[in-house]
C-alpha cells in the first residue's frame, strides 16, 4: 500500500512537469518513472546503442549514441539527439560513430558534444575533422582556455581543436608515448591544477598493467598508475580539486589532487562483472545537484563533495549498487536523466539479443537510494608482499551494515587495525592482530561500528592478504 501512494504520488509530480501529454508518450518499464528509448538498426549489423553523452543545453537535453567500434562494419543508426520539454527524442543527425565526451566551453557559449558544436540557440555544426575518432572526453586547454580545447580518443589520441576554425591537430599518440602494447581504451579526462589527467581502462586480464593513469604539464606526459583507471572531474572553483576513479585486482582506486599533491584511497567494489575493459562503459563523475557531485563506480554510486577540508577528502557516502551500464548521467529539467546501454548484441556474439537498443532514465536523485543496499568487497593487498611498518591506503569504512575483514599471512606476523573517524588523516588504533605462519583469521566488526576510513599497517615484510567483505 506504501509502495502504490508513493508511486502515484510520483507519476502526479512527473505529469505535473511535463505535462500529461508529453508524460504519457514516455511511460516506461517503472510506474511512474518515464523512460526515453533509443535505437540502432536491425541491419545488417547488430551492435551497440550506449548512450554515450547527455547534455542538458539550448532548452533541451542533447544525447550522443555509440556503437561497438566506430566502424561502417559496426552497426548504422547512431547519432545526435535532442530530447525536448515533453521528453520527446528526435534525431538531429547519424554519425554511426563512438562518442562519449561532452563539455560547454565558456567563452564562445558553446557546448561540444561529441563531434558536435552547439551555440546557445541550438544552432549544430559537425566538426568533420573529429568524426574518425572514438572521443571520450573534451578538456578545457591549459595555455590558451578561452579559443581552444583538448579531446581524447579511446585509441590515446590528444588532440587540440581550435574553437574558431574548427581546425585539429593530434599533439600526442599516448597509446605509443607510454609504451602501451594491448588494446587502449581511453576514458575520462579533465583539466585542473595546471595539469591534464587521462585515463586508460584497458584491462583483460588479472596481471596486466597496461591501464593507466597520466597527467600532462603541457610539455611532458607522465605515468601515474599502470592500472585500469576510468573517469577525472574537476570543478574550475572551490579549490579546484580534481578527482580520479579506477581499479586494481583488489579494489576500487580513488584518487584526490589537493593542492598539487596526490592522495590515495581505496573503495569496495560492488560487483565483479565491470572487471574487465569491455564491461566498464562508462562510470562517471557527474554534477546532478547543484555543487553536489555523484560518482558511479564498479556498480556502486556514492555521494562526493566536490571541496577538500583540512586538506583531505571524506564523507564519500555509498548510495546504492547496481548492475546497469550508466554511461552518462545529469540533471535536466529537475529530473536526474541517467543513460543506458542495455541491448548490445555486438555483431550477435550474444545471438539471444535483438535489435540494438537503450534508453534515458528520468527520475530524481533520491530514487538511487531504492536501487540496491550498499555492499562490496575488496582491500589494499591480494597475495602482495606488503612492507614493515608501512600502512596501506585509507579503505573506504563508512555507510555499511555489516563489515568483516579477512586477513592471512605468509609467516608469524600481526596487523595493526587504524580508523581514521575524523576523515583529516588523524588515525586512532582499533586492535592489533597477531597471525602465525600461514594462518587465517577474520575479524568481525561490531554492527553499526563506522568511521571514514580504516588502514592496516604489517609489522612484518611478507605476503598478504587482506580484504574487507561490506553487507
Amino acid at each position: 500500500m506504501t509502495l502504490l501512494r508513493r508511486s502515484v504520488s510520483r507519476r502526479n509530480v512527473l505529469a505535473s512537469i511535463l505535462g500529461t501529454t508529453g508524460y504519457a508518450a514516455a511511460q516506461s518499464f517503472l510506474p511512474g518513472i518515464p523512460n526515453v528509448g533509443l535505437k540502432s538498426d536491425t541491419d545488417p549489423h547488430r551492435t551497440e546503442c550506449g548512450v554515450g553523452a547527455l547534455m542538458p543545453w539550448a532548452d533541451g537535453l542533447y544525447a550522443s549514441t555509440y556503437n561497438s567500434s566506430g566502424q561502417k562494419n559496426s552497426g548504422t543508426g547512431l547519432g545526435l539527439y535532442r530530447i525536448d520539454d515533453t521528453l520527446k527524442p528526435s534525431l538531429l543527425d547519424v554519425h554511426n560513430g563512438v562518442y562519449a565526451n561532452r563539455f560547454i566551453h565558456h567563452a564562445s557559449n558553446q557546448c561540444i558534444i561529441g563531434p558536435y558544436i552547439i551555440d546557445s540557440d541550438g544552432k549544430w555544426r559537425r566538426i568533420e575533422e573529429l568524426v574518425p575518432y572514438r572521443l571520450t572526453s573534451t578538456m578545457p586547454h591549459l595555455t590558451d582556455p578561452e579559443n581552444r580545447v583538448y579531446f581524447q580518443s579511446m585509441e590515446g589520441h590528444f588532440i587540440e581543436l581550435d574553437i574558431a576554425t574548427l581546425k585539429t591537430r593530434v599533439l600526442n599518440d599516448l597509446t605509443k608515448e607510454m609504451g602501451i602494447n594491448l588494446q587502449p581504451h581511453f576514458k575520462g579526462g579533465y583539466t585542473a591544477q595546471g595539469r591534464v589527467v587521462v585515463t586508460n581502462n584497458g584491462f583483460f586480464q588479472y596481471g596486466e598493467d597496461q591501464g593507466g593513469l597520466f597527467e600532462y604539464d603541457g610539455k611532458t606526459w607522465r605515468r601515474i598508475s599502470s592500472k585500469p583507471h576510468m573517469d577525472v572531474a574537476a570543478r574550475q572553483n572551490m579549490g579546484n580539486v580534481m578527482f580520479a576513479t579506477g581499479w586494481d585486482e583488489r579494489s576500487v582506486l580513488f584518487h584526490a589532487l589537493v593542492k598539487g599533491e596526490w592522495q590515495n584511497y581505496r573503495l569496495p567494489k560492488a560487483s565483479h562483472a565491470f572487471e574487465q575493459a569491455w564491461q566498464t562503459e562508462w562510470m562517471r563523475i557527474r554534477e546532478v545537484e547543484t555543487e553536489h557531485y555523484m560518482m558511479d563506480i564498479h556498480a556502486m554510486f556514492y555521494e562526493l563533495q566536490p571541496l577538500a577540508f583540512e586538506d583531505h577528502i571524506w564523507g564519500i557516502k555509498p548510495v546504492c549498487q547496481h548492475l546497469r551500464m550508466v554511461p552518462d548521467y545529469c540533471s535536466f529539467r529537475g529530473l536526474l536523466a541517467v543513460g543506458g546501454n542495455e541491448t548490445t548484441p555486438n555483431v550477435d556474439n550474444n545471438a539471444v539479443l535483438g535489435q540494438p537498443q537503450s534508453g534515458v532514465w528520468f527520475g530524481k536523485t533520491d530514487d538511487l537510494w531504492s536501487w540496491g543496499k550498499p555492499q562490496g568487497w575488496g582491500g589494499p593487498w591480494r597475495n602482495d608482499m606488503v612492507t614493515a611498518g608501512k600502512p596501506s591506503d585509507p579503505f573506504l569504512f563508512t555507510g555499511f551494515d555489516k563489515k568483516v575483514l579477512h586477513l592471512i599471512s605468509e609467516k608469524a606476523a600481526s596487523v595493526t587495525i587504524e580508523v581514521d573517524f575524523l576523515g583529516n588523516g588523524t588515525w586512532a588504533k582499533y586492535e592489533t592482530v597477531r597471525l602465525t605462519s600461514g594462518e587465517y583469521k577474520p575479524i568481525v566488526f561490531p554492527e553499526g561500528f563506522s568511521a571514514h576510513w580504516c588502514r592496516l599497517t604489517p609489522s612484518a615484510s611478507c605476503k598478504m592478504t587482506a580484504e574487507f567483505m561490506f553487507t
